[in-house]
């Protein structure tokens, strides 16, 4: 029973980095055909915080219980990931921020060793190490590098908040009143969506890019669709098969298998936008599906078994007497 949760976890994570991988090549063309990141950003919560806000009202009770948890998630792992990235990315190369972000996978593994004071195995540690470095390769991080204090600051902040996403997601999994992950979601979404509204001041929106069409490579494409895309598919299904994963697998592995997201939006970038992939980026991609399949060798401790009772001999004289 414990390898079968434990392969449907790393199925789930597997289809989180692919819809996480996704968001990008879908959200470029809307990006290049005039609207905003932030407003994309804003769209992409908010949008998301819509299709789940039945799923808010069912568990609504979570208010009640695990204000800190909804809040902490909706601040950090929603708007935080997101909104420090883009600034990253407005005074670093794309690559070197991409890199910096992807570095909350090994930022957690020292919280698990050095602040929670559990464990961390072998396995998980090389390989966030093997897929660090695959996904340097991939993002070619030596590219054009010109590197700005404040810039590399805010990518660290992303990687921190990307860190907790982790965190947050296994908060309270193995206790009696552990929440419902979709809760969590749900709430994730309306909150963030609340922070990135101050955030993005979405009424400047040019609503006339939704209206038409962007290119993805050559192709036309209605932008709804693509928006679509990004909202269902790549914040949606992305979030909810991925805070799920982590409770069926744990945050460490769940992290480092993670790092599979920027190999697949790099090939998708190839597939459909027409992006080239050089020799490093290949090797790259190597290094990270390896690092991730390393990491997810990782078999929890198997549990003591009960101490049998020692026999304690009987003196049949006494108790025949």
């Amino acid at each position: 029973m414990q390898a079968s949760g434990r392969n449907a976890g790393l199925g789930l994570a597997l289809v989180s980095a692919f819809a996480f991988g996704g968001s990008g090549v879908a959200a470029k063309p809307l990006i290049e055909a005039g609207l905003d990141p932030l407003h994309m950003v804003w769209l992409r919560v908010g949008g998301a915080a819509l299709v789940l806000s039945p799923l808010a009202w069912r568990h609504r009770a979570l208010l009640r219980r695990k204000p800190l948890l909804l809040a902490g998630f909706g601040i950090v792992a929603v708007a935080g990931v997101q909104a420090f990235y883009f600034a990253s990315l407005s005074r670093i190369p794309v690559g070197v921020a991409l890199l910096l972000e992807y570095l909350g996978p090994a930022l957690l593994l020292g919280w698990i060793r050095f602040v929670q004071r559990k464990p961390v195995t072998r396995a998980a540690a090389a390989g966030a190490a093997v897929a660090v470095a695959g996904l340097a390769c991939v993002v070619e991080v030596w590219a054009g590098l010109k590197l700005d204090a404040l810039g590399v600051l805010l990518g660290l902040c992303a990687a921190c908040c990307q860190a907790f996403y982790f965190i947050f997601a296994d908060q309270g999994a193995d206790g009696d009143d552990a929440p419902d992950p979709l809760g969590v979601i749900a709430y994730g979404m309306l909150i963030g969506a609340l922070v990135m509204t101050v955030i993005a001041r979405p009424w400047e929106i040019d609503w006339q890019v939704l209206g038409g069409q962007a290119l993805m490579g050559d192709t036309p494409v209605p932008a709804p669709l693509l928006l679509g895309w990004v909202v269902l598919v790549a914040t949606v299904l992305a979030y909810l098969t991925g805070v799920v994963s982590v409770r069926s697998l744990s945050p460490q592995v769940a992290a480092v298998v993670a790092f599979l997201e920027a190999v697949v939006a790099t090939v998708f970038a190839w597939i459909l936008l027409g992006e080239h992939l050089s020799t490093p980026q290949v090797i790259g991609g190597a290094l990270v599906l390896g690092g991730a399949f390393i990491a997810q060798t990782v078999r929890p401790a198997p549990a003591p078994e009960a101490e049998q009772p020692v026999p304690v001999p009987v003196d049949r004289a006494t108790t025949n007497a």
